[in-house]
């Protein structure tokens, strides 16, 4: 127990008593409050999603453009190593080739992976959302 104690009489007072009139602009004014503090956490959860699949897709763009330069390097070297055996061009070619190999196959998982993507929803805000309405039907229902 905490100490306090309530105490408001059990009935209202004639001075608490609402007209039908003011209790509905009181539910509509909590009912739009309600509604804006709901959008304003959507927003929120969408752009705390966005920031952070902005700085990913940084982060993967830079590694991206390592990578290129990394397999730019060891293309050379593998035409390198292979005109050590057979003709330049040759080398070249089966090095090329297998390079478009690989970039099929990644475009194809990457393709899939698309695919299987879910859209970006703001899950927390459709959650309390959906309990907001179910709490307004139960209270509406009483």
């Amino acid at each position: 127990m905490t100490g306090t104690l309530d105490t408001r009489p059990a009935r209202p007072t004639a001075a608490e008593h609402h007209s039908v009139g003011e209790l509905v602009g009181q539910a509509t004014e909590q009912l739009s409050t309600l509604v804006r503090q709901e959008l304003a956490l959507a927003k929120e959860e969408l752009a705390a999603k966005g920031r952070r699949a902005g700085r990913g897709g940084g982060l993967l763009g830079a590694s991206g453009a390592i990578g290129y330069v990394g397999l730019m390097a060891l293309s050379g070297a593998a035409v390198a190593a292979l005109a050590l055996v057979l003709p330049v061009w040759a080398a070249a070619l089966i090095v090329a080739g297998a390079l478009f190999v690989i970039a099929a196959v990644l475009a194809a998982t990457g393709r899939a992976q698309l695919r299987r993507a879910k859209p970006a929803t703001p899950a927390q805000a459709i959650g309390s959302l959906r309990a907001d309405v179910e709490e307004i039907k139960g209270r509406a229902h009483r």
